[in-house]
């Protein structure tokens, strides 16, 4: 493990990296055209010059000249992806499998880059997108392994982690709450990997199907299952746990084995920082000069604006414009019956500091969104107070390694 972390980072690219990589240079080229050209028809509309055919759109040879970048760029890039199409084969990783050294750098680097853009590298078949799959030690899970090792239990545990993030970050400061949780309960922790970039309700669905496929795969019989969800990874959570319980036939095999339900820092209200980034959207948008840049802002993902105030279900954003204003029009959607909920908040502050908390909470999500309390009565999640716990001077990310937290997960999950 230590060998692959100071491994070069650029011995890790493959070349469906490099095919990627060119996709995404070229399709910057042309969308920083199409900023240029608005601008540039903004300066002119000042002027009372006509626009082209559509909003932002230079007319004449302005235009024309416009046109021919992003023409010649499509063509550059047809030629990229063919010529490192053909590459490929010749530049394939000799050691994969069991035996392939995980590769840490490449990675978290992906993780980020999906977090990001995910949902247009998934439109665009990206080959840097990720596909959602399960994971032990980096490494996709073999069920077939486990059983000839003896080391599967009835007992499972799945791990879902957060926006820009990989099961392989589940592990901070040298500690694992899976890890602990299978030497101190006997758990079989099983991680999930997805693309963070994905509309949450879109990975909900997928994580429904996922785990109907690792109840049915899983060597051993199940007896228990139990989740743990940092961050957006609750949303994505709760969302699997809606689509199985409303899905018409055949009915859900994995979720009445669903015991325990853990949300460590889950903005299950929505999160400021995605709202900051909707006034941004706002103001670029206010002014003919600026407007052009709004583009850049609208970058980020559908996972990233679905953080804005929580979103679980398909209903919350289908028709509606996600770089639009608008107030919280989410559909309530109530914790999962007969299963042991629990919520994990942490805050940055002291515990005497109460404005503080509210107001700041880990420093991405803020208390009462991450113990899924609400203005409104119908929202409010409704832990009981013994499944709530909030540790103080802690941040967002020191949730996954801090001892505490873990003796916390240990107490709850091995006495409820």
């Amino acid at each position: 493990m230590t060998s692959a972390r100071r491994s070069n980072p650029l011995r890790q690219l493959r070349a469906s990296d490099l095919r990627g990589v060119a996709r995404l240079a070229t399709q910057a080229t042309a969308g920083a055209s199409r900023v240029a050209e608005g601008v540039h028809q903004s300066v002119l509309g000042t002027l009372g010059l006509p626009e082209g055919a559509e909003p932002g759109q230079a007319r004449g040879l302005t235009g024309l000249v416009y046109q021919s970048i992003r023409g010649v760029t499509r063509l550059v890039d047809a030629g990229l992806q063919a010529g490192l199409s053909r590459l490929e084969p010749f530049w394939t990783p000799t050691d994969t499998g069991a035996t392939a050294p995980v590769q840490w750098e490449r990675e978290a680097v992906l993780a980020a880059l999906n977090g990001v853009l995910g949902d247009r590298l998934a439109r665009d078949h990206n080959p840097l997108c990720t596909a959602m799959g399960w994971y032990r030690q980096g490494l996709p899970l073999d069920p077939s392994a486990l059983a000839a090792s003896g080391t599967a239990t009835g007992k499972v545990l799945v791990m879902v982690h957060g926006l820009c993030m990989n099961d392989l970050q589940w592990r901070h400061h040298g500690h694992d709450h899976g890890d602990y949780l299978a030497r101190t309960l006997g758990y079989t922790p099983v991680y999930l990997r997805y693309n963070t970039g994905l509309h949450t309700s879109t990975n909900g669905a997928t994580l429904s199907a996922q785990l109907e496929a690792l109840v049915a795969a899983w060597p051993v019989p199940v007896t228990e299952l139990s989740v743990l969800a940092h961050s957006m990874g609750g949303l994505v959570a709760r969302s699997a746990c809606q689509h199985a319980a409303t899905q018409s036939a055949p009915p859900s095999r994995w979720l009445p084995l669903l015991r325990h339900l853990v949300f460590l820092g889950t903005p299950h209200h929505g999160a400021p920082l995605e709202r900051a980034g909707h006034w941004v959207d706002a103001l670029l948008g206010s002014t003919p000069f600026s407007r052009p840049f709004a583009r850049l802002a609208q970058l980020r993902s559908a996972g990233i604006t679905d953080l804005r105030y929580g979103h679980v279900l398909d209903a919350d954003w289908l028709g509606r414009h996600r770089f639009r204003k608008s107030p919280d029009q989410r559909i309530p959607v109530p914790l999962p019956q007969g299963v042991a909920s629990y919520a994990v908040a942490a805050a940055l502050a002291a515990r005497r500091s109460p404005a503080a908390e509210r107001l700041v909470g880990d420093g991405l999500v803020p208390l009462h969104s991450a113990l899924g309390v609400h203005d409104d009565g119908r929202r409010t999640l409704g832990f009981p107070r013994h499944r709530q716990a909030v540790f103080y001077r802690l941040g967002h990310l020191g949730l996954l390694g801090d001892l505490g937290v873990a003796r916390q997960l240990e107490q709850w999950l091995g006495s409820e």
